[in-house]
């Protein structure tokens, strides 16, 4: 089935490129981040739509004729597809803005996050009773509740932050997944819905993930590794996510506080593209699948190289 999935996500993203490229839904490229970017302006962006989409029309009839897991899977595929519509939301309001030329051109914080944390607080209430716990013991029901509420806004935040080079989130969220790939069916639908995508988000990218992808993204990985791993392990094999979504609070912070920045532009993937430093951006991209394939595999040795 995973062959079904990458070749169903291969058709579906590169029939979106073609109509988005025929209407013209484009991504506006932010005129503060690295200059290399501009050339990007008009690529079509929401390309998680479509990748999705073929992750759950293969998961739902599996798991109907019970060829899918069980509570376990369904849980994650739910959590996947309501925090992928709450990023679908964000990236619709980003393309009528640039349709119309007018309107609000995304979620605010103050309006996605409370969104975010009522999905994870579902999905925690559900997953605690089934969290596997690899490293340490379980905290107690309500503290696992208010863990995992967390752990699942987190990295969906995390993994949001991580995209905006071309193939560097695709990338990183394969190598994240792998030690799971023979105990998550979901996990293993998304990773080959990203190499159908990944043909078309490599550099240079015909095709923007967009927040639908990246928000369905981050709620697999926490998914995955609250009910198959360990929550603990999580942060381990996402170090890039987890650098990202820290270097964001860092600067804002800092910038609060004591009006400078600590890098030279946030997230952190953008600090090393920034002129004074210089990488290029598949350099970025390739050194960053490479730690993330560093910790995971430091992930798949603590869970005893299984399975």
């Amino acid at each position: 089935m995973m062959v079904v999935t990458a070749l169903l996500s291969w058709f579906l993203v590169g029939l979106f490129v073609r109509v988005s490229r025929a209407r013209g839904w484009g991504q506006k490229v932010r005129v503060d981040g690295p200059q290399t970017h501009l050339v990007k302006e008009g690529t079509p962006t929401a390309g998680g739509v479509p990748f999705v989409l073929a992750a759950a029309l293969v998961f739902f009839p599996l798991y109907l004729t019970g060829h899918a897991g069980g509570p376990r899977e369904l849980i994650i595929m739910l959590a996947a597809l309501a925090m992928g519509v709450i990023g679908g939301i964000d990236d619709l309001l980003k393309i009528r803005s640039r349709m119309t030329g007018r309107g609000r051109t995304e979620l605010l914080a103050r309006e996605k996050f409370p969104l975010q944390f009522v999905v994870s607080l579902v999905f925690a209430y559900f997953a605690a009773p089934l969290a596997a716990h690899e490293l340490l013991p379980s905290l107690g029901p309500v503290a696992d509740v208010i863990l995992l509420t967390l752990v699942m806004v987190g990295s969906v935040n995390a993994f949001n932050f991580t995209d905006g080079l071309d193939g560097l989130l695709s990338g990183v969220a394969i190598i994240v997944l792998l030690p799971l790939l023979a105990l998550s069916p979901v996990s293993a639908l998304l990773v080959a819905a990203l190499l159908g995508f990944l043909w078309f988000n490599a550099h240079p990218a015909r095709v923007f993930m967009g927040d639908m992808g990246s928000h369905a993204i981050g709620a697999v990985a926490a998914g995955a590794y609250v009910l198959y791993a360990d929550v603990w392990l999580l942060p381990l094999a996402a170090i890039i996510p987890v650098a990202a979504v820290l270097s964001v609070v860092i600067q804002v912070a800092s910038f609060k506080l004591r009006g400078k920045r600590v890098f030279k532009m946030s997230p952190i993937q953008h600090h090393f593209e920034h002129a004074d430093i210089g990488w290029p951006e598949t350099h970025v991209t390739m050194r960053f699948w490479v730690v993330t394939a560093v910790a995971t595999a430091a992930v798949w040795w603590i869970l005893g190289g299984r399975p």
